[in-house]
């Protein structure tokens, strides 16, 4: 089974998958965000391509861990993922993911005109890498929800 990560922002979706084993995330493509239709068609690709088994979908929580607006508009995407894909889809903290995708970025020394294009790519697979990190003991307490 392999898992896709997404992180939705304001222009674009980073997108990470997992190997087949689920044990690695690889960063796959950064979709530039057109219209909620394209931007499906898109992804419905990327899961027939992939095989997807399973989404994980960042949550972007306060540092309080309260939900906000952007909280409130991915869980309504949630739901047009899962019915759109008939896919389980799980929403994940991403809390600093960006700021850890820059920082690795930063230590890689790229340049800033090619951070800003892939720096998405990087925080999906930091999403992804969370989740698969954490699903041993998920697992053991039955059942996946925020971290």
């Amino acid at each position: 089974m392999r898992i896709l990560a997404l992180d939705m922002g304001e222009k674009n979706i980073g997108v990470a998958v997992s190997d087949p084993l689920e044990i690695t995330a690889q960063g796959v493509t950064v979709i530039r965000r057109s219209s909620i239709k394209k931007d499906m068609a898109r992804l419905r690709e990327l899961v027939q391509e992939y095989n997807v088994e399973k989404i994980v979908l960042g949550y972007p929580l306060n540092m309080d861990g309260s939900a906000g607006e952007k909280a409130r508009e991915i869980l309504a995407l949630k739901e047009k993922l899962a019915n759109t894909f008939s896919l389980p889809v799980v929403i994940w903290d991403e809390r600093l993911t960006t700021v850890a995708a820059q920082r690795t970025l930063l230590d890689a020394g790229l340049r800033r005109a090619h951070r800003k294009k892939v720096i998405d790519k990087v925080a999906a697979v930091l999403i992804l890498e969370s989740y698969m990190q954490s699903r041993p003991a998920m697992d053991e307490q039955n059942g996946d929800r925020v971290k």
